[in-house]
């Protein structure tokens, strides 16, 4: 009997779309872009060969793509609310 109660109340969120990827890619690539710029001590940590980043590490870019997601999550959701996105 509880469990109809609180089904109800649940906020219908959307499934995965390639417009909540794309969102979500926008914002990660942002944030790394802000991230490179803005973080002034680099390098610290392991070096991430393959990109090609000079002083961009492991620690910078798991910083700027947990950023992102937060970001991210919050536009999927608004987007959502507003009805902007399915």
């Amino acid at each position: 009997m509880y469990i109809n109660i609180l089904l109800t109340i649940i906020p219908n969120t959307s499934a995965w779309s390639i417009e909540n990827a794309s969102i979500m890619i926008i914002s990660n690539l942002l944030c790394i872009g802000i991230g490179r710029y803005a973080i002034k001590v680099r390098g610290l940590g392991p070096g991430i060969p393959i990109l090609g980043l000079e002083g961009f590490g492991l620690p910078e870019l798991l910083a700027t793509t947990s950023l992102g997601h937060i970001i991210g999550a919050g536009a999927i959701l608004g987007l959502n609310s507003v009805g902007v996105i399915n």
